[in-house]
């Protein structure tokens, strides 16, 4: 009452006041009734415009690191201009109405064709204008704007990839200069060592599929990279990790309004692997062969002879992983399917090749496990008459030759000269081949290791069942050779020579030493994967000692095929071999071998090379090994973390 009163009174400030307030009152109604009456209809049509989209963000891969923690394959920022078209609306009317022939009436095809012209000229005009200012020139694909247009308008087009260090400095100085441009920060996989390593680390390539366990429906998906080979293929689950998801509000026009991030991604677990990144390196340069040079066709394998760990494994030609992230070329993809040099085979793991003579060892060992050698005595190589200073021998009527000259031989001088004749003939004696097939199973040859799933060949050796189907003493005598019915890979024969050298210890050859989160503060503990022994030969010690005796006057004593293996201050244990490659009964080329152990009197390592059309054993592999075993001597010299293998647990 006191207020009414007062107004009685004629108060004229009081007054003034009442009239404010009666006046906000009003325009507060009105605005509710203009809200809530008038545009009613207007904001339930927007509301119903507007949908709600899902969109995949994949996760950070994770990186593959040597066993002393070197980047193998990691990943990088990389920063890309992306042009967001839902910001253009203005400038495309703009453009529609400049090109527009005036006074026309145009059907709705020519107008829609006008339109989609119009939205091509403004997003072309800004990516060259943003191409020019960067100095990146980039010119957008037709076809490529009209698809991302169609399907994915919400998502920005990305017109400039990977800007460098002063790019992104000179956008930053002036990011409202073009409209709809942002700056996005995406991971980037790269192979740092360029083509280090590649057959081991494999390839990637382009999937945005959703993985197990995790959603299947999306509306959009960011790009995202599969594991197809190597490594990157067969842990692609533990490096791809767990994408992400957002939701996207989208206008009736397909145009992106708001975004809201509703599972963050979980990066994928960094491996590491059992290679050692320096030694891989100069593995790979001795592999370029002064024969060959870059055009070597052939592969190396180093194993720590105590655990089964692969040191380093490498193939020649190779190729460039990052190439398979982006389209290739014709004349690229060519050169990577070239029938002859085939640079995307393994031939470390997935090429069947005869052994040649590296196999004597599997032969001596057998024959000296069946007493069918008494290491001391003599056989006699006879002459061949059509081959002056060369032997021979008879199986049959066929007569095999052999690069040995004639004379007398016991077991240590055959392995060392490498004479066919001498190895035949007590391979042929009873119960030798069975006690070679039985070694042969022990050494898993004729099977695959499971190392490189998709990437390895089983090899071909023959089995007890061989034996009562057409089996003749010829091919006996073949295999005793490492010819004929046999083929392996250089990883097998690395396994086999590793055996001999460790005491008879069949391992599983090793690549991954273990996973672990890539947050370093992540309570999960890091999986280990321990050494794994896959057999034994449960063969005589003093055996194993002849034969390893023998290797290493392979390579110390003159006259043995190894020679050029030798290291100075460094016992090497070798054999070479050299197998015919035969087609229609006619030989086309050679295989050359070099098997090899070191130090023979406490093994480390075994290593095996294996170069296609070489000129021979001693002369095209042996010399690859020095530079391996030169390598791995100074590897031991130098300070710091050498990568100590896991300890076995039995």
């Amino acid at each position: 009452m006191l207020v009414f009163d007062q107004l009685r009174k004629q108060d004229t400030q009081l007054r003034l006041v009442a009239v404010a307030l009666a006046g906000g009152f009003c325009i507060l109604l009105a605005g509710l009734w203009y809200v809530q009456i008038f545009s009613s209809k207007r904001f339930s049509e927007s509301l119903e415009d507007q949908a709600v989209r899902t969109v995949r963000i994949p996760a950070v891969r994770g990186k593959i690191l040597d066993r002393n923690r070197q980047p193998l394959a990691e990943n990088r920022p990389t920063y890309n201009v992306e042009l967001y078209l839902a910001e253009l609306g203005r400038h495309f009317q703009a453009e529609y109405q400049r090109i527009r022939p005036a006074n026309a009436r145009l059907t709705r095809v020519e107008r829609e064709r006008l339109e989609w012209t119009a939205r091509y000229q403004v997003v072309s005009n800004i990516t060259a204008q943003v191409g020019e200012w960067l100095q990146q020139p980039r010119v957008i694909d037709q076809r490529l704007f009209q698809r991302h247009y169609n399907e994915v308008r919400a998502l920005p087009i990305s017109i400039l990839q990977n800007l460098n260090a002063t790019q992104v400095a000179r956008f930053a100085e002036r990011p409202g200069v073009f409209p709809g441009l942002e700056l996005e920060i995406q991971p980037l996989r790269v192979y740092p060592q360029t083509s280090l390593a590649a057959h081991v680390l494999g390839a990637l390539r382009r999937d945005d599929s959703s993985q197990e366990e995790e959603d299947a429906f999306y509306h959009y998906r960011l790009p995202d990279w599969k594991g197809i080979t190597g490594i990157e293929g067969i842990y692609d689950v533990q490096l791809r990790g767990a994408a992400g998801t957002k939701s996207m509000t989208v206008n009736r026009l397909g145009y992106r309004q708001q975004e809201t991030v509703l599972r963050a991604p979980e990066p994928g677990d960094n491996l590491i692997l059992t290679l050692d990144l320096k030694l891989q390196q100069a593995v790979e340069r001795a592999l370029h062969t002064p024969m060959f040079g870059a055009q070597t066709r052939g592969a190396a394998v180093v194993l720590d002879v105590q655990t089964g760990d692969v040191l380093a494994m490498a193939s020649a030609p190779s190729f460039e992983p990052e190439r398979f992230m982006g389209r290739i070329k014709d004349e690229d993809w060519a050169a990577l399917n070239d029938p002859v040099q085939r640079p995307l085979l393994n031939r470390a793991t997935q090429e069947n090749y005869h052994p040649g003579s590296i196999l004597k060892m599997l032969t001596g060992l057998a024959a000296l496990e069946m007493e069918a050698i008494d290491p001391r005595a003599v056989f006699n190589v006879e002459a061949d008459p059509t081959r002056p200073g060369r032997g021979c021998i008879h199986v049959g009527s066929r007569k095999i030759e052999d690069t040995a000259p004639p004379g007398p031989y016991n077991f240590k001088k055959a392995l060392v000269h490498s004479s066919n004749a001498y190895f035949i003939h007590h391979g042929l004696k009873p119960g030798v081949l069975q006690k070679m097939i039985m070694l042969g199973e022990k050494f898993h040859l004729g099977e695959r290791t499971g190392i490189l799933p998709r990437q390895e060949t089983a090899g071909e050796f023959p089995g007890q069942d061989d034996l009562v189907r057409h089996w003749q003493s010829g091919d006996t005598a073949n295999l005793c050779i490492g010819q004929g019915k046999v083929s392996t890979s250089p990883l097998q024969m690395a396994v086999m020579t590793a055996a001999i050298a460790n005491g008879g210890r069949v391992f599983w050859p090793r690549l991954l030493m273990r996973l672990e989160p890539a947050d370093p503060q992540s309570t999960e503990r890091a999986a280990e994967q321990p050494p794994r022994l896959r057999d034994d030969l449960g063969v005589k010690s003093e055996n194993l000692r002849l034969v390893r005796e023998a290797m290493l006057a392979d390579v110390e004593e003159q006259g043995g095929t190894g020679r050029e293996a030798a290291v100075p201050g460094l016992k090497i244990g070798g054999k070479t071999g050299t197998a015919e490659v035969e087609r229609a009964g006619k030989m086309v080329d050679k295989t050359t071998w070099f098997a090899s152990f070191a130090p023979v009197d406490q093994p480390k390592w075994a290593v095996v090379v294996m170069v296609e059309s070489g000129a021979s054993g001693g002369k095209t592999c042996a010399p690859v090994a020095r530079k391996i075993y030169e390598a791995l001597v100074k590897r031991e010299r130098e300070p710091g973390p050498k990568g100590a293998a896991l300890a076995l647990n039995n």
